[in-house]
């Protein structure tokens, strides 16, 4: 453990002795790894450390490992590290995140000190009832109303990690010519909506921790987040955790209830805006946004088994409509 690290570790924490005891997940491209570290007689029992290498990798398991892309990925934790400190004391217990203890930078290292989420959220899903993807929904409707027109200051101007302009290597790989011809069609319908929020931008099944009862839910990994149309999260999030059939068994269903969600929160807020038509729009470019995360994925992984029946149906009406 670096000496200067574990000094202001201690610092921070008040705690006498800190030891790293387990590594709960290493960073995407071998860009450092998430541990939970025990501290003692400190005011809690463990945090959350994220400790992130800012070095060239050439781990990337597709082999998208180009300077571009380990530029995005550095800017990415930059952008964590400011959600954090500078955004994250904004969301609600409705719309719960870990709380930032905080950051410390040595060289190309950096460490994120985070509330460990374990206490009160300590299931994590592969697999979703339908309660608990409308808990998930209910995160998502909280998340995009508390930052509704905000503009996003230091984070990603456009969120989600698919966004087509950082995806120009993928975008060139893609082989489909009538999506590539009408994919800047698509992404300026989205990134010119009316109603832009900040989006979590990286909103899967994996960064959403459970209760016990799995009523109610937190999300991490910040990487990703900027400004955006909330149905984005939305249809990337519905993608990550239901099968094509479910998709299409479930879709009004679950849509229904994100937008009641959006609606409840817009009720319980100042917000002035004219609801409906929000709701309008979301809901007619929510196969636009299932449409552009398609793109990417037929450019990064052409058989990635996201790229189902479901989406490939969206996709074709939306390029017909075109």
């Amino acid at each position: 453990m670096n000496p200067n690290f574990t000094n202001y570790l201690l610092k921070i924490t008040s705690s006498t002795e800190c030891r790293e005891v387990e590594v709960i997940q290493s960073l995407w491209s071998g860009y450092g790894s998430i541990s939970r570290y025990q501290l003692d007689n400190a005011s809690f029992p463990t945090v959350v450390v994220k400790q992130i290498s800012l070095n060239t990798s050439g781990e990337h398991p597709r082999g998208w490992n180009t300077e571009f892309s380990h530029n995005r990925k550095v800017q990415s934790y930059k952008v964590e590290t400011h959600w954090y400190e500078q955004w994250g004391q904004l969301c609600t217990d409705d719309c719960k995140i870990p709380k930032l203890i905080g950051s410390f930078t040595e060289g190309t290292h950096q460490w994120i000190v985070l509330e460990d989420l374990n206490l009160h959220f300590p299931l994590r899903k592969e697999q979703l009832h339908l309660t608990e993807v409308k808990a998930c929904l209910t995160w998502l409707a909280s998340f995009h109303m508390t930052f509704l027109n905000h503009k996003p200051v230091g984070l990603w101007e456009v969120g989600t990690y698919w966004h087509l302009q950082t995806r120009p290597d993928e975008f060139n790989t893609m082989e489909h010519q009538e999506l590539k011809s009408k994919a800047h069609i698509i992404d300026t319908s989205l990134n010119e909506c009316t109603y832009q929020t900040i989006v979590h931008g990286d909103a899967k099944l994996a960064n959403f921790c459970f209760s016990e009862d799995g009523r109610e839910v937190a999300a991490v990994d910040f990487q990703y987040v900027g400004g955006g149309c909330g149905i984005k999260d939305v249809a990337y999030f519905l993608g990550s955790c239901l099968s094509s059939s479910e998709c299409e068994v479930y879709e009004k269903e679950l849509l229904d209830f994100y937008f009641s969600a959006l609606k409840h929160a817009f009720d319980t807020s100042t917000s002035s805006i004219d609801f409906k038509a929000l709701e309008s729009e979301w809901r007619k470019l929510y196969p636009i946004a299932c449409t552009d995360f398609t793109r990417f994925l037929l450019g990064w992984m052409p058989s990635h088994q996201k790229i189902n029946t479901y989406s490939l149906n969206i996709m074709n009406s939306v390029l017909s409509s075109l």
